[in-house]
């Protein structure tokens, strides 16, 4: 079992930055991949970033070269630096976790980016 709490959603101008942290109740070093997915109303839940054990990452295009993902393996945390915002990542942003075939969620945070 693998509990997910974000924190550090809320409104922003465009070009504005937001960091979202992710806390996990299981040591991270034990969770094969960590990341945060989207959803904005009346779409899918799609794929903003993943992080490995290993420490490798990957990045949704929309996303690749203004957002940074990070883990902290002694805090159990993993982090969603967002830069250059622009209103098309409003969305509810969702902490992710896959252990071995089984999947993990968080309750989600809104981010809210304005023109």
């Amino acid at each position: 079992q693998v509990q997910l709490v974000e924190s550090g959603g809320g409104s922003v101008q465009a070009g504005g930055s937001l960091r979202l942290s992710c806390a996990s109740s299981r040591s991270i070093g034990t969770i094969n991949t960590m990341g945060w997915y989207r959803q904005a109303p009346g779409k899918q839940r799609d794929l903003v970033a993943t992080i490995t054990t290993g420490g490798n990452t990957n990045y949704a295009d929309s996303v690749k070269g203004r957002f940074t993902i990070s883990k902290d393996n002694a805090k159990n945390t993993v982090d969603l630096q967002m830069d250059s915002l622009k209103p098309g990542d409003t969305a509810v942003y969702y902490c992710y976790a896959r252990l071995y075939i089984t999947s993990y969620w968080g309750q989600g945070t809104q981010v809210t980016v304005s023109s």
